[in-house]
């Protein structure tokens, strides 16, 4: 593998925040096997070898976006406004680039899918299989609509970033609500207040109505208990002030899991508190070791849950037509289709990802998302 920043064996890398690379990195792995395990079919034949493995995988695997979720928003609230001040300069532009950052990428391995689909589709008749991708079907993609549109994905895993564009757009447009409304005014308080508001309507409400779940709101119960773990982390808050919105953020969150109890809350809740406790650590990892394994397969986590589904169902159709419908045979191939799909994130992020994030970058400029500077009446 190559490791950005590693120039031999015992080259150091950029110290980065290893828990939050630790949790990407697990939670990729097993969105991937998630998926091998729900849709089948190698694992519908391979099932008797583990069944424990895959059943717990087919129920509980996709509680791993929820870890994605909460980092969200706990990067989010770094990026838009690390002290949780109100206000954000150019909201228009912060989300245009936000866009710009997840969708072309996005729109390239919808392509793969469109294409793998067509492949599988010579090999094996399954219901994973995508029908064959109309043009307004893929313009609605293409906008990050296509849930909310209703047409079908093209991709498991597609609904995420959509999601995640519209979490991102939600939160710059209540820093910049908020900071027309205080003015010049400090306020260290209210966007934590607005925050805690919107995350419990969330966890009260919307979380609670699977009606809603193309939309923001409905995770926003998750998204924003990252937000609010990076606010709480603040060294630059008094111990009285941490513990009192730490307070505000777990004890609502507690009495919605006792009202209607949803382990997918229960995990971002989790992850929320570990993030509040760890989250700030920044390891210097060396080539070589562990950490750097982790550092980079963080790196093309996206990468990964991009292209992940088309590999694993063009793996899926080959071992159904040319290999033997027996066990082994087809547990060999679940493993295949895993590591597969890791190799492929890594070319993706090589040759596609990181390409497009350098040319849009140097395209449009190093300007940064920043608050707006509050000012001392």
């Amino acid at each position: 593998m190559k490791l950005t920043g590693a120039s031999g064996p015992t080259a150091t890398v950029p110290a980065q925040f290893g828990l939050i690379n630790l949790l990407k990195a697990g939670a990729a792995q097993l969105i991937v096997l998630h998926h091998l395990a729900f849709y089948g079919p190698m694992t519908d034949v391979a099932r008797p070898l583990l069944p424990g493995t895959v059943d717990w995988l087919d129920a509980y695997g996709r509680i791993a976006v929820q870890v994605f979720l909460v980092i969200g928003g706990f990067l989010a609230a770094k990026s838009l406004s690390p002290h949780g001040q109100p206000g954000i300069a150019h909201p228009l532009a912060t989300i245009w680039r936000r866009y710009l950052k997840l969708a072309p990428a996005f729109v390239v391995a919808m392509l793969i899918a469109i294409a793998a689909s067509a492949l599988a589709r010579t090999w094996m008749d399954h219901e994973s299989i995508s029908a064959p991708a109309s043009l307004a079907q893929l313009v609605a993609h293409m906008l990050l609509l296509h849930d909310v549109l209703g047409y079908e994905a093209l991709s498991a895993g597609a609904w995420y970033v959509a999601i995640d564009f519209q979490l991102y757009a939600s939160l710059t447009l209540l820093l910049w609500v908020s900071g027309l409304v205080a003015g010049e005014r400090k306020s260290s308080w209210l966007m934590p207040l607005v925050v805690l508001a919107a995350t419990a309507v969330s966890l009260f409400y919307f979380n609670r109505d699977a009606g809603w779940d193309a939309w923001a709101p409905y995770f926003l119960g998750s998204y924003g208990l990252g937000v609010l773990a990076w606010w709480a982390s603040d060294p630059r808050r008094g111990a009285g002030a941490t513990s009192l919105l730490l307070a505000a953020t777990v004890g609502p969150t507690l009495l919605a899991l006792t009202i209607d109890f949803r382990i997918r809350i229960a995990v971002a809740a989790i992850v929320m508190c570990v993030l509040f406790l760890f989250g700030r650590t920044r390891l210097q990892a060396r080539a070589g070791a562990g950490w750097s394994v982790v550092n980079y397969v963080a790196r093309i986590s996206y990468s990964i849950f991009l292209v992940h589904f088309p590999v694993c169902l063009v793996v899926n159709a080959a071992f159904t037509r040319f290999a033997p419908d027996e066990a082994h045979w087809q547990l060999a191939g679940v493993v295949v289709a895993w590591a597969a799909s890791v190799a492929a994130g890594a070319a993706f992020c090589r040759w596609v990802e990181a390409p497009l994030g350098r040319r849009l970058a140097a395209l449009l400029g190093p300007v940064r998302p920043r608050p707006v500077p509050a000012k001392a009446t």
